[in-house]
């Protein structure tokens, strides 16, 4: 296997892993707010979410980026108007990443001041932008 399929592959390890967590930590903040100040629950959702976002959120993000900026100078897709589209998503979805980077570090100070519903919402926008990034990614379809 050349050195493109496996960063290829990487790549995609890293989208997984990547997605996996996104679309998990924003369900345990739903479960979270629910939970008492100060109680075990409370205190076990700050350690997974902790742990969510350090082992696996954070690493995977940065693989993804940088298997994906290999990949792009490999494809040379600089100047392709689908991958200009991608990108700006991803780069979308890396501020979703940052803004649930913020609400791990509120919840782990008991400062959240959100509702479950907004979490519940929240836990969508990864969903799409991922649907319209593959489409993209797939289809190339400018």
């Amino acid at each position: 296997m050349d050195l493109f399929l496996w960063i290829k592959s990487l790549h995609v390890i890293s989208i997984i892993a990547w997605m996996a967590g996104m679309l998990y930590l924003p369900r345990l903040f739903v479960y979270h707010v629910d939970a008492e100040i100060g109680s075990v629950q409370s205190e076990t959702f700050k350690v997974m979410e902790r742990r969510l976002l350090k082992a696996i959120i954070n690493p995977s993000m940065i693989a993804a980026w940088v298997f994906g900026l290999w990949m792009a100078y490999e494809l040379e897709a600089w100047t392709d108007a689908w991958f200009h589209a991608k990108f700006a998503l991803v780069f979308l979805m890396s501020g979703v990443h940052g803004h649930l980077s913020k609400c791990v570090k509120q919840f782990a100070a008991d400062e959240n001041t959100r509702s479950a519903r907004y979490y519940r919402i929240l836990n969508e926008v990864p969903t799409v932008l991922m649907i319209f990034i593959v489409i993209l990614v797939i289809g190339k379809p400018f």
